[in-house]
């Protein structure tokens, strides 16, 4: 009788494998490609977006900070600031 109760462990592994499997390879109903063609066209316009738009350089920065003393200042505290 024991070994029976040892058989029957691998026979019901093997019963809720097969039912797993039969269940995760079923077919499912068609996915709605409208609303993943239309998430990437946004993702698409927002890259463009943003290489299009160039981001303030270092540069440009410096060219400011040397029109205004008064920025120049509060540019250096707020890159101070930042460091810490």
């Amino acid at each position: 009788m024991a070994a029976l109760a040892w058989l029957l462990i691998p026979v019901a592994a093997a019963v809720i494998t097969g039912a797993w499997s039969s269940w995760m390879g079923r077919r499912r109903g068609k996915a709605p490609d409208a609303a993943g063609v239309a998430g990437y066209e946004r993702f698409r316009a927002a890259m463009e977006r943003s290489s299009a738009d160039p981001a303030t350089s270092s540069e440009d920065a410096v060219r400011e900070a040397e029109r205004s003393p008064v920025t120049a200042c509060s540019a250096a505290e707020n890159r101070a600031r930042t460091a810490d």
